[in-house]
């Protein structure tokens, strides 16, 4: 097995003793693998992301990432592995420009300045963000915020990329930019989303949530054409399905 993958065993979740909001899952997901999350809202969608990159803690069951199990004392680790964009790109963006938010990470490894230049430019131009080097955060729309967001992670190289409704808030011109960036990635990528049409465009693994468990886990197509079993789900059908 190639040393980039992410394995889930009987993983369980709760914020507090009264509702679990992830119940037993279990998930294997390899190299090369691009995979969609998919479910209604409070299914537990963002909270497996958050608990595969440390946000979370306190769970039953074992996750490893790259060989290395999930544990607080491990997390420094972990997260030179993957990179997690948030849902809400203010969550993401910190500093006063750009330029600074895309580079902190590469700074903080203690990178020479030569190596975060280059990334830095390296993440602006496959977002094609470099017009927006210099730009303070708190004067962009929120699509530019999302490809900004992308672009600070894509300086850290990760192994791995976990994205939160990464479609949200973006026109379609920046839309299509985003699945070109996602197709680009060869590494593993975990989507979550209700863009079923972006999820159809990007992935082709595809594992549907309700009720803290996994209801179908297999390819994207299969489940994504299923109207009968998507809208037992709480989904519906793709919109360009819906026109076939």
């Amino acid at each position: 097995m190639s040393h980039i993958h992410i394995d889930i065993e009987k993983l369980s979740f709760s914020y507090d003793k009264d509702r679990r909001i992830l119940d037993n899952i279990s998930l294997q997901i390899g190299e090369n693998e691009s995979v969609g999350l998919v479910g209604a809202n409070g299914v537990g969608k963002s909270t497996l992301l958050k608990l595969l990159v440390g946000l979370n803690t306190g769970f039953e069951g074992n996750i490893r990432i790259e060989e290395i199990p999930v544990t607080k004392n491990t997390l420094p680790r972990i997260r030179e592995k993957l990179g997690y964009v948030f849902q809400d790109s203010d969550s993401q963006l910190f500093m006063s420009t750009v330029y600074e938010d895309v580079a902190f990470g590469p700074r903080n490894y203690g990178l020479p300045s030569e190596e975060v230049d280059r990334r830095v430019m390296d993440a602006l131009r496959m977002t094609g963000i470099e017009h927006l080097k210099d730009k303070h955060v708190y004067k962009m729309s929120g699509g530019e915020k999302k490809l900004a967001s992308i672009a600070t992670i894509l300086s850290m190289t990760p192994d791995i990329i976990l994205m939160d409704e990464p479609s949200v808030a973006l026109d379609p011109q920046n839309r299509r930019k985003l699945i070109n960036i996602l197709n680009s990635f060869t590494h593993l990528k975990i989507i979550a989303s209700h863009d079923l049409d972006m999820i159809l465009d990007t992935c082709s693994r595809t594992v549907l949530m309700s009720g803290g468990r996994v209801i179908f886990d297999g390819k994207t197509e299969e489940v994504l054409s299923n109207k009968e079993l998507l809208e037992a789900n709480g989904l519906e059908l793709p919109l360009c399905m819906q026109r076939r």
